[in-house]
């Protein structure tokens, strides 16, 4: 009788990593990873105990890619911290479908639990403390899983910009106007362009 075949945590995650990936999450099912992994779904429930915990081993998996080690003394404070936002960034652009699964399963990952940890520490170098690192650690945070979100689903490149651009300028002169602006950034530029603005707001409730 052959041996039960045993599968890691990181073979699943990887399996399922792959299916979102390619199918999306409206696409991705305990029955479509199972048969990427070759098992029948029944099977997979011996590893994991429902779609949940697998999404968590996807994020934790994913997040892993992020160098949670503080970067080296030289730069600003403000200037290291923008380094952090740009390594998770880099990590959860590679696999944009899976950004808004990291803001339901953040608490459970061991990963994003250590970018933190770093990221308090470069804030508490910086003067930033008590309710204002809470919300500045947070806001961090937020921005990179909103801006990716909006770069995945709605990029300024897109239809929807356009849209806005055509609405008639005697209602919605501001938004007609941006939207035409809008054409000329690209991805690179609107999300440095944003983090710089929130760490200007950051640096400047620093007391240090």
């Amino acid at each position: 009788m052959p041996r039960r075949r045993s599968i890691s945590h990181d073979q699943l995650a990887a399996a399922a990593l792959t299916v979102i990936d390619r199918d999306g999450l409206a696409g991705t099912s305990m029955r479509a990873v199972a048969k990427e992994l070759g098992m029948s779904t029944m099977a997979l429930y011996r590893y994991v105990e429902d779609r949940r915990e697998l999404e968590g081993l996807v994020v934790e998996l994913v997040l892993s890619a992020v160098d949670p080690e503080r970067p080296p003394p030289g730069p600003s404070w403000r200037e290291r911290l923008e380094t952090m936002v740009l390594r998770m960034r880099d990590a959860l652009a590679a696999h944009p479908e899976v950004v808004p699964l990291t803001a339901v399963h953040r608490h459970g990952s061991l990963s994003l639990l250590r970018w933190s940890e770093t990221v308090v520490g470069l804030l508490t170098e910086g003067g930033i403390e008590g309710e204002r690192r809470v919300i500045a650690l947070r806001g961090m945070l937020s921005y990179v899983i909103g801006a990716l979100q909006l770069e995945h689903l709605g990029p300024l490149s897109g239809e929807g910009t356009n849209v806005i651009a055509s609405l008639p300028r005697d209602e919605f002169p501001g938004m007609a106007e941006t939207a035409a602006s809008a054409r000329g950034v690209d991805p690179e530029t609107e999300f440095r362009g944003g983090l710089a603005l929130l760490l200007d707001g950051i640096e400047s409730q620093s007391t240090g």
